[in-house]
C-alpha cells in the first residue's frame, strides 16, 4: 500500500450554513464538506480514497501523489478607498 498526498482546498461554506467546501485539484470528482475543518479533512480523505478505487475499477490512471507540487499563498493588496 503506497501514502499519497494530495493538495486541498477548504472554503467556508454557504453563510447561512456555515462549515467548509472541499475541493481536490488533483482528482475533480472529488468534492465533500464538513461542519469544521477536521471533518472536512477526514471527509477529503474518504472522497479520494474512494475516487482512487473507483478510477482502479474502471481502468483510469491515479493521479500521483502532488506532495510538494503545489503551493498555495494568499496576499494582501491595498486599493484606494473609492
Amino acid at each position: 500500500m503506497a501514502d499519497l498526498r494530495y493538495t486541498v482546498v477548504l472554503e467556508p461554506g454557504e453563510p447561512d450554513e456555515g462549515g467548509f467546501v472541499v475541493s481536490v485539484p488533483a482528482l475533480p470528482e472529488a468534492h465533500t464538506q464538513g461542519d469544521t475543518i477536521e471533518e472536512a479533512l477526514a471527509n477529503a480523505r474518504e472522497v479520494i480514497e474512494l475516487c482512487i478505487l473507483s478510477r482502479r475499477d474502471h481502468g483510469e490512471g491515479v493521479p500521483p501523489s502532488d506532495a510538494g507540487a503545489t503551493r498555495i499563498e494568499s496576499v494582501v493588496v491595498s486599493v484606494p478607498a473609492a
